[in-house]
């Protein structure tokens, strides 16, 4: 079984839309270097403006 990782240990980017730091999930393992907001609530607002 793979070995568990803390929190602190995960990457982490700043939201483009909100500038607040967020962590890796595992939902973006295969994508994470296209993520780019935070959260569904910063992607809209940010195709809003």
């Amino acid at each position: 079984m793979p070995k568990q990782r803390k929190k602190q240990d995960l990457p982490a980017k700043v939201c483009v839309q909100c500038a607040r730091p967020f962590t890796w999930r595992k939902k973006w393992a295969k994508v994470w270097e296209e993520v780019k907001y935070c959260s569904e609530r910063c992607r809209r607002e940010a195709k809003r403006r």
